[in-house]
């Protein structure tokens, strides 16, 4: 349902406890083995939109010093990456990866490793209750959050996403190449739920922010193990 009121859009999500796959793709512009992956995450986005899949795509910024710095890439999304690995257990870190619900890791380009890993994921109850609306005014938005968690040290990460974007590559592994992105991460903004689960949150849009071409992805995860507990997309 959605209210236009006064050049703010607001959209409520309804909550609910199945199962869920949150499928987070590490990748670069300048990593040749990268762009089969991202086709993969942008085919599996649209073939599972309305199966409780999401996907997010972070570009990483150690490829950046290889010839060519990509556009998208964030050091904040390198560290989250490591995070992950220490999660886990699993190092070194690499392109492309794909961590799904934080518990398991893939190569991102493997589809049949990846749609296991779905199905695996999709067949597990959520263990986060989350609701979320949204109003825009200008170029931030709000985000009033309520969250219901399983576990004592949970945190929000709300994901700002650029649905697709496409890129003339110059130099670097990938050189002369036009690349096709999906479910781009711009911006992610952590919530710490420690002094209460409902409140409200704003985020600062990107500059080309527009209601079609973007969407925003809240999830729960348990800042001890990095484990997912429940997503929304709004």
């Amino acid at each position: 349902m959605l209210f236009l009121l006064i050049g703010n859009g607001v959209f409520s999500q309804n909550v609910d406890k199945k199962g869920f796959a949150l499928l987070e793709l590490y990748t670069s512009e300048g990593c040749s083995s990268c762009p089969p992956a991202d086709e993969l995450l942008g085919k599996i986005q649209n073939e599972y939109r309305d199966k409780n899949v999401f996907v997010l795509a972070y570009h990483v910024d150690y490829w950046d010093k290889q010839g060519w710095k990509d556009i998208f890439s964030n050091a904040d999304y390198t560290k989250r990456q490591y995070d992950y690995a220490q999660f886990m257990g699993k190092e070194p870190i690499y392109t492309p990866q794909v961590i799904i619900n934080g518990k398991t890791d893939f190569i991102g380009s493997q589809e049949t490793s990846l749609r296991n890993g779905i199905k695996s994921a999709l067949s597990k109850p959520a263990l986060a209750n989350l609701s979320l609306e949204t109003a825009k005014n200008s170029n931030i938005l709000s985000v009033q959050y309520n969250v219901e968690s399983t576990s004592k040290n949970s945190r929000l990460l709300l994901a700002v996403v650029q649905k697709e974007a496409k890129s003339n590559v110059k130099r670097g592994e990938n050189a002369n190449r036009v690349l096709l992105h999906y479910q781009i991460v711009r911006q992610l903004q952590t919530v710490n739920l420690s002094k209460g689960k409902k409140g409200t949150a704003t985020i600062s849009l990107p500059k080309n922010y527009n209601s079609q071409g973007f969407e925003v992805i809240g999830f729960v995860q348990d800042a001890d193990s990095g484990v997912v507990l429940g997503v929304k997309r709004v």
